[in-house]
């Protein structure tokens, strides 16, 4: 499916990825932000999009998104935290966003949409991760709800004539992101340069990738697999430890904190601690990440910096 002269309907479009996409997509396609700015903000939607404030929990919010003219839908709404306070509603409310969408798509005749599933899918898994690995067990709530997502979107791909890409990332790290590894460390040093807290042993270790790199793949894909049902892996070919995110996060900030670590092999409950996604069959289609697991996280980490200082009023 060529993207060009399109009108491209993202959800979640305030969010890290989802931002970035519309972005990208926004110069050759007529392109529409959906969110309800629980977790993004108005800031992230780039100019010359069409923002709309949109619950995707209430189909009257979806109806009024989801159009008889839209081409294709980038489904990236959900709540993201694997550690959520409310593992409930978490679940719940991610797999309705998708079943809303779903069916306003068979309502209306779209037939093309984008997912963003999450490596979580997979659990503890062998390195590398291919796409057809099985059996999926998540081990957090959170992969659990991609999952089933993941169900509804295999449901309509075969038997209601709709074309899925879905796309099970690596840790997608960039500008604007709060919330997560690098953000975090960059704030606590800001606040105490002296020491700094990781969660777990520090050993825990991932596959990173760059915003950029993600939407150009996110891209690459969408116009070149052909498949009534299309997955593929997103990440890179190399890891990161958490502690060496602390090392560049300190080398960055010219730093030389003393580690403290929580313990345990895991982050949190729910923490899938290694991580590395097989991505031959996106290369096969004629992608590769341009920048390594080490190199996302340093870019991420110059950009991220930035930001926090001048929001915390502080010098370089």
């Amino acid at each position: 499916m060529r993207l060009s002269e399109k009108r491209v309907v993202v959800t979640g479009g305030a969010g890290l990825v989802g931002s970035h996409l519309a972005q990208y997509l926004r110069d050759e396609n007529d392109v529409v932000v959906a969110d309800d700015l629980s977790k993004g903000t108005r800031e992230r939607v780039p100019d010359g999009v069409e923002f709309v404030k949109a619950d995707l929990t209430d189909a009257s919010d979806v109806a009024e998104v989801i159009t008889e003219d839209v081409d294709v839908v980038f489904h990236f709404a959900a709540y993201t935290d694997t550690n959520y306070a409310d593992p409930r509603k978490l679940f719940e409310e991610n797999t309705e966003m998708t079943y809303n969408v779903l069916e306003r798509m068979e309502e209306v005749g779209v037939s093309n949409i984008a997912f963003t599933s999450s490596s979580t899918v997979y659990g503890e898994a062998p390195r590398p991760t291919p796409e057809d690995y099985a059996p999926l067990e998540p081990i957090s709530v959170y992969g659990a709800s991609k999952l089933a997502d993941e169900g509804l979107l295999s449901t309509y791909a075969h038997s209601k004539d709709v074309t899925v890409w879905l796309f099970r990332f690596a840790n997608i790290v960039g500008p604007k992101q709060r919330g997560n590894v690098i953000p975090d460390f960059i704030e606590k040093l800001l606040e105490d340069p002296e020491t700094l807290t990781i969660l777990g042993n520090g050993r825990q270790e991932k596959s990173y990738l760059h915003v950029e790199d993600c939407v150009r793949a996110i891209s690459h894909v969408v116009e070149n697999a052909e498949q009534s049902m299309n997955t593929y892996n997103l990440g890179t070919r190399t890891t990161t430890s958490v502690t060496t995110i602390a090392d560049i996060v300190s080398d960055v900030m010219d730093l030389d904190p003393e580690y403290e670590y929580t313990g345990g092999d895991r982050g949190w409950e729910g923490d899938v601690p290694r991580m590395r996604l097989s991505i031959e069959k996106l290369s096969a289609l004629g992608w590769e990440p341009d920048a390594s697991s080490d190199d996302a996280v340093r870019r991420a980490t110059r950009e991220l910096a930035a930001e926090l200082r001048d929001e915390y009023g502080v010098e370089a």
